[in-house]
């Protein structure tokens, strides 16, 4: 079967599973699978698809007929400037959570300065090792509950060129810092899908680690703890930025100044920035 008359049956298969991006999803898949690019593809629309990449191209049309992320059929998602090592230890990341390093450069505009930052439930490393990407002169800490997520970062950070500017440490929350040190940022992307709505999620949230999706309760639990303690851990003036999701975000502690409320490009709510007082 030619290239073209593929694509065009696999793309009928995932629209009827229900992929957002059947097209898309199809192109990549038969990219990964043959090891071309795109343009390769397109030159090849009326070349026979080989046995060999046709059995490793359906293999993997299957598990996204599933519903399994594409980030986990293909190894690999891209984030912010970079492309990044995922599994299913980690959560996918998502466009959405590039406010999140926008918001820092926008309270932080000096991209030479020394800055220590700290990022609590690093998952992949994707914002860690954005930020240290930006920030050419700063040091990181990047904490996770999970051991084998913060295999996932490290793997990321050597990749990537960075492991010398940070330090992986694993505990729960600001349990893995260091009493006493404080940061000039603190950033988090913690999990705040409510119980609730973890029943209406699409299906490829299932394929996710649970924990990190939800605090199997309101969807605040996690931001209100992040809230009440950053004050221990950031230095005076120091920066903290969350982001949250429908569930919204927790009052302001008194220790905090709200700077902003951000949105994602459809309008929607997707974190706050805080100072220290």
């Amino acid at each position: 079967m030619n290239t073209r008359v593929l694509l065009q049956q696999v793309i009928q298969q995932l629209e009827q599973a229900g992929v957002d991006a059947p097209r898309q999803d199809a192109e990549l898949l038969l990219m990964s699978a043959w090891g071309v690019s795109q343009t390769d593809l397109i030159i090849r629309a009326h070349d026979n698809v080989p046995d060999d990449v046709m059995a490793k191209f359906e293999a993997m049309l299957t598990r996204r007929i599933n519903r399994e992320p594409l980030a986990y059929i293909l190894g690999v998602k891209a984030f912010w400037k970079d492309e990044f090592v995922v599994t299913p230890d980690v959560l996918v990341p998502r466009p959405e959570t590039e406010h999140l390093i926008e918001m820092v450069l926008k309270y932080q505009p000096n991209q030479q300065k020394n800055l220590n930052i700290a990022d609590i439930g690093t998952g992949s490393g994707c914002i860690s090792i954005s930020l240290a990407k930006e920030y050419p002169n700063a040091f990181v800490t990047a904490c996770d509950i999970s051991d084998k997520a913060l295999k996932i970062a490290q793997t990321n950070a050597d990749n990537l060129g960075v492991s010398g500017r940070l330090t992986f440490l694993q505990g729960d929350l600001y349990q893995a810092l260091s009493q006493g040190e404080a940061f000039d940022v603190i950033v988090s992307n913690p999990p705040y899908v409510s119980q609730d709505e973890m029943n209406d999620l699409e299906a490829e949230l299932s394929f996710e680690p649970r924990f990190a999706l939800t605090d199997e309760a309101s969807g605040l639990t996690l931001l209100d703890k992040l809230l009440k303690d950053a004050h221990l851990h950031l230095k005076d003036g120091g920066l903290l930025v969350l982001e949250s999701g429908l569930c919204g975000m927790p009052a302001t502690p008194s220790t905090l100044e709200k700077l902003e409320d951000y949105t994602d490009l459809a309008g929607n709510f997707r974190g706050s920035v805080f100072c220290k007082k």
